[in-house]
């Protein structure tokens, strides 16, 4: 895709949806860390499901820490992996109270110190919590960076490194956001949804 045509691209999303966020329900970085991790390989609606009485017992990382393994399992059954989560969650809670007071780190090296937070949890921290213009590749966004020509790359770190060059800089801080939302309701894998899409005509799969 042309630097033209990736221009318009980011555009006709921006002004479909000038203000996209996560689908996850947060009140503070915190509560955004803990949905990230709870979310990996499970749907945001589980996880915003479980996250209302997990919060109201445990607010703070101090409280999620001493809530302990048992407590957040109990709480997070209905989550896949749920053993494994419980385990992160009162791990990182441990360390965010021991190496950063209690608050949520603003660099990636301290994040992805983190048990349960990797490059993506990272890169949806860092964006949606403070700002910075990273791009978290998931399966939607890698599909269509690909689909469309956007950042072709065969793996997740070629496609985020493809968009950081590619993409606009007054479009890079919510690039993330509108891909999965695009990507989750509109370029769906199976059966995208061509005909309601506001890009169509700019994407290689359509003669273009």
């Amino acid at each position: 895709m042309s630097p033209e045509a990736i221009r318009s691209f980011f555009g006709r999303l921006a002004a479909a949806d000038p203000a996209p966020s996560t689908e996850l329900d947060y009140a503070n970085p915190f509560e955004l860390l803990m949905a990230v991790i709870l979310s990996a390989q499970a749907t945001d609606r589980s996880v915003n499901a479980a996250t209302p009485g997990l919060f109201a017992a445990a607010p703070t990382p101090r409280a999620m820490a001493a809530l302990g393994e048992e407590g957040v399992r109990e709480r997070i059954r209905t989550i896949g992996l749920f053993n494994s989560k419980a385990r992160n969650l009162v791990r990182a809670c441990e360390m965010l109270v021991e190496r950063h007071g209690g608050e949520v780190p603003r660099t990636r090296e301290a994040l992805e110190a983190l048990p349960g937070v990797g490059r993506k949890t990272a890169n949806v921290v860092l964006n949606t919590a403070f700002g910075d213009e990273t791009i978290a590749v998931d399966t939607h966004l890698f599909r269509v960076s690909n689909r469309t020509g956007l950042a072709p790359g065969r793996n997740v770190r070629e496609v985020e490194d493809g968009l950081l060059a590619n993409v606009p800089g007054e479009y890079r801080r919510h690039a993330h956001h509108w891909l999965i939302l695009h990507g989750r309701y509109t370029c769906t894998a199976r059966r995208p949804r061509c005909e309601a899409c506001a890009v169509a005509d700019l994407c290689p799969r359509n003669g273009v």
